[in-house]
Parts: C-alpha cells; sequence; structure tokens
C-alpha cells in the first residue's frame, strides 16, 4: 500500500526519541543530521530549520532535515515524493542538497523543474569511515587550535571552502555565519592544524559528533606543501583525537574526481563505505 504524501509533517521535539532512533540506525550516514538534533532538539528556531517526517508519531519511516541543507534520511520514493511536494511549495532556502546518491538524485529529478538548474552537481562523493588506530605515524606538530589563532586560521579556512565549494563563504552575509562556526569549532577544541610562524600549513575539523560516531570535515594542507605526505600524517593526529575523544568511528566524504585526498584517507586507514551526491546552489 502506498502511503499518501500527507504523511509528511514537521517534527518538534515529542518525536526526539524516535527520530534519533531511526538516525541511529545508520550512524555514519546520518552523523550530521543526529549530531544537530542531539544538540539543540527539534525545535525548529534552535535547530536552524525544520525536520520532516514521513509516517504517523511511533510509525516514523523517512527523514528529511531542511536546513542550511536539505538532507534526506532512510527514504524510499514515496518519501521523496512527500518531501519533494513540500520542498517544492516552500521554496529554495538551503544551499545544497546532500545525503546518500540514490535519495539526493530521485529529489534532484523532482525539484529541479520547479528551482532551476544548480550551480554545480557532484554526483559521486565517496563516504570513508574507520574504526581503528592510524596506520600512519601522526604528525606531532598538528594540535588543537587555541582562540587567539582564530585570525590565523580563518583564511585558510576561506581558502578551503572557496577551494572545495565554488564560491567564498563571504557572500551573503559577508561570511558573519561563517566566522561563527569557524570560532565555535575552535572554543569546544574541535579545530585541529599544524601552524609554523604564523602560517598554517594542515587544518582539519571535527564538525558532527555523536556517541556512535564523528565526521571530519575541513581538511585542507596550503598548496605550497602538498605532495609532501601532510595530508595523511595530519588525518592521522585527526583520527587519533577523535578516536580517543569523540567517538568510536571517524567518518569523512570526499570528492570522487580528489584522487590525492582519496589515497591519503585510504593510506591512513579509511575505508569506502557508502557514496553521497551534494547538489550545490
Amino acid at each position: 500500500m502506498m502511503l499518501r504524501t500527507s504523511a509528511s509533517r514537521v517534527l518538534d521535539d515529542n518525536d526526539r526519541d524516535e527520530v534519533l532512533g531511526l538516525l541511529d540506525s545508520d550512524p555514519v550516514a546520518n552523523v550530521f543530521v543526529a549530531s544537530r538534533v542531539r544538540a539543540v532538539g527539534l525545535n525548529p528556531t534552535r535547530l536552524g530549520g525544520q525536520m520532516w517526517g514521513f509516517g504517523p508519531r511511533g510509525g516514523l519511516i523517512s527523514l528529511c532535515y531542511a536546513g542550511a541543507n536539505l538532507v534526506p534520511v532512510n527514504v524510499g520514493r514515496e518519501a521523496v515524493h512527500a518531501f519533494a511536494d513540500r520542498a517544492r511549495k516552500q521554496g529554495r532556502r538551503c544551499s545544497s542538497i546532500v545525503g546518500p546518491s540514490a535519495a539526493v538524485e530521485l529529489l534532484w529529478e523532482r525539484l529541479e523543474p520547479h528551482w532551476g538548474r544548480a550551480r554545480a552537481i557532484r554526483w559521486a562523493q565517496p563516504v570513508m569511515a574507520t574504526s581503528s588506530a592510524p596506520l600512519v605515524a601522526p604528525d606531532p606538530e598538528v594540535r588543537r587550535v587555541r582562540p587567539e589563532e582564530f585570525g590565523t586560521l580563518l583564511p585558510a579556512c576561506v581558502a578551503m571552502f572557496t577551494e572545495e565549494v565554488g564560491v567564498s563563504p563571504d557572500n551573503g552575509d559577508g561570511g558573519a555565519l561563517y566566522r561563527s562556526r569557524v570560532a565555535e569549532l575552535i572554543r569546544i577544541g574541535r579545530s585541529y592544524a599544524h601552524i609554523e610562524d604564523g602560517q598554517v600549513i594542515f587544518k582539519a575539523e571535527i564538525g558532527a559528533v555523536t556517541p556512535q560516531a564523528c565526521q571530519i570535515q575541513g581538511v585542507w594542507v596550503d598548496p605550497l606543501y602538498r605532495g609532501r605526505g601532510h595530508a595523511a600524517t595530519g588525518m592521522a593526529t585527526v583520527v587519533e583525537q577523535a578516536l580517543k575523544y569523540f567517538a568510536p568511528i571517524v567518518t569523512l566524504y570526499v570528492n570522487d574526481y580528489n584522487l590525492p585526498a582519496r589515497a591519503a584517507y585510504k593510506k591512513v586507514g579509511f575505508r569506502e563505505v557508502d557514496t553521497f551526491t551534494s547538489v550545490l546552489f
């Protein structure tokens, strides 16, 4: 029996336990959304968006986080139709659609006629994970960034974002939200870097954390130092720290065409476990 699209609804904190149960069924794929829900709950003001559910209370089947990103969770074709209808009626408010490839492709198939062309589509982004100690020696110079080093780290973060996403994080609000996020990750001890004489050689952040998994983001090596092994040894340190302080599984996702990064991550001990797609606006 096909569920009606009316089964799509906006969730609230009364649904928190059921939502977390669904998210925890795939802790690697869902680490970003799960970390948000665990941190702030499902109130849209605190969440920074809405959480849509497909299925009645007590029988929740699928989710879709609708904030700065549109992120489908555990969706089938009926849920995709429900979420796409809601997104179409609401209008595009997100800067990207990101998640498991099959789900994102179905969503985008429904939304493209209404939202128009995307700025870029990253069709294949391998999701990688490890739960073991790194296979290469960590870089002893990689450490937590201190709050007073915000001004040193920020240009490297902006360079990474611009290179990775294709636009500057200063667009729109002048970069205020981005700077706030960089500062927050430093403050809570989840920003790591190798800094020499005021220059960032390597950096990475642990952007999302749950009891089951954590996600590394923002990996960057200064172009002048690429090809010297800094990515592998730097990531080895971050993985070591992540396993010790944050979660038993460390994950990330990477563009399929970034062969040097994929090779470095495999050298550290990451293995490919899934594939994401990102539609960027």
